[in-house]
């Protein structure tokens, strides 16, 4: 399974199990520095609640976000000032937004991942789309297979409402398809915008400033496939070993979002976090047990886990006892892009990529074969990936 080279990647995918050839991303125009986030937020919602905008400061100094990109614009307040005035039912103006927004992302995460990959467009034979930021009949998935122009004879899936863990989900369903349809070559993309809830503040939802403070907007992008081929397409970066989702019984409200005439609205329950720990070390240990491994081997393994927040990042580092190395690409994501719900764990990834490339190249020891690709969303629904990296 693994053999030493000469600086070249020396692991082999394994027959028959989906990789990971390339990734893709991309982003809105509209580029958020955290620190000036506040007063501009107020500023375009014509707010002045002193104690609102305190404590978003704070919000804003905790969620460890640097920068974000969002669709949002003061020349779309400009056009729909409604957006930013309480209780004025605004659903249909976000949709024509979201709906141009995501495609329009979604395209060019995509044709970023497919030159990457190196291969054409007419070889893509699935299409996965995943987004929580738009409604509409023909879905995002028949926008995106037209804008990139993609065979009619294209299968598509569609994955909506789906929130953060809809970006491990739909590599799940990539996997499985790929793994079904030898030769097939599956690309997975996920685009989502903040716009769909965008609100002014209100002391009545103290809980959209978490929103305010923590979400981005962009889009990702892979293309997932069997047995590469070698010198006719990228190589492979890592192998879906097995895949699993698990819901948590009686928790469907603490992730609770509905979509009204307002666009939509969220609610995060405070024990949140403490769930997603409390319930870690259980799903994490269905995955490792495929390969023979247990509680005692958390830090032999690279963990790519979706950042919803700091606050669970820190409770799964605390209950796995990880080195905090472990999670650097995800505090590296959440830094750089906020979450960015479903697209998040593609740039996790990409830093992980990077991250093993650097180490490579300095010729330091300590990758991790074997790891774990991790999301939380709704449901509370636990996704997992038992991955092996194949870059080093």
């Amino acid at each position: 399974m693994e053999a030493k080279g000469n600086g070249s990647s020396t692991r082999k995918a394994s027959p028959g199990k989906a990789t990971i050839l390339a990734l893709g991303k991309a982003f809105p125009h509209q580029l958020v520095m955290q620190e000036f986030l506040v007063d501009g937020y107020f500023r375009n919602t014509n707010c002045d609640d002193p104690e609102l905008k305190e404590k978003l400061t704070r919000l804003c100094k905790t969620t460890t976000v640097k920068t974000r990109y969002v669709v949002m614009s003061e020349e779309i307040l400009s056009k729909y000032p409604e957006l930013a005035t309480e209780g004025q039912p605004t659903v249909k103006q976000r949709l024509d937004i979201c709906n141009e927004a995501v495609t329009r992302m979604a395209i060019e995460a995509s044709q970023c991942c497919i030159t990457k990959w190196g291969k054409s467009v007419s070889d893509i034979t699935h299409l996965v789309y995943v987004s929580s930021s738009e409604a509409r009949l023909p879905g995002g998935d028949l926008h995106l297979a037209k804008g990139l122009g993609l065979s009619p004879d294209t299968h598509r899936v569609m994955l909506y409402f789906m929130g953060c863990s809809g970006g491990v989900a739909g590599l799940r369903i990539a996997k499985d398809i790929a793994e079904n349809n030898p030769g097939s070559r599956v690309l997975l993309a996920t685009s989502e915008t903040t716009i769909i809830g965008f609100k002014p503040p209100s002391a009545s939802r103290p809980y959209d400033l978490v929103g305010v403070a923590l979400f981005g907007d962009g889009a990702g992008a892979m293309i997932v496939g069997t047995d590469p081929i070698q010198d006719a397409e990228s190589p492979p970066q890592y192998e879906l070993h097995t895949a699993i989702q698990n819901f948590l019984p009686d928790t469907e409200k603490t992730i609770d979002g509905r979509l009204t005439e307002e666009g939509i609205s969220f609610k995060l329950a405070r024990e949140l976090p403490q769930i997603i720990e409390d319930n870690i070390e259980g799903f994490c240990g269905k995955l490792m047990e495929v390969v023979g491994m247990s509680e005692k081997d958390y830090n032999k393994l690279f963990w790519a886990v979706h950042p919803g927040g700091p606050a669970i990042l820190n409770r799964v580092e605390k209950r796995l006892d990880l080195m905090p190395e472990k999670l650097n690409a995800s505090r590296r994501a959440l830094m750089d892009y906020g979450n960015a719900s479903s697209n998040t764990i593609v740039y996790v990834l990409e830093y992980m990529v990077e991250e093993g490339l650097k180490m490579k190249d300095e010729k330091k020891e300590g990758d991790c074969e074997w790891g774990l690709i991790l999301a939380f969303g709704p449901g509370i629904t636990f996704e997992g990936i038992l991955a092996r990296n194949l870059t080093v």
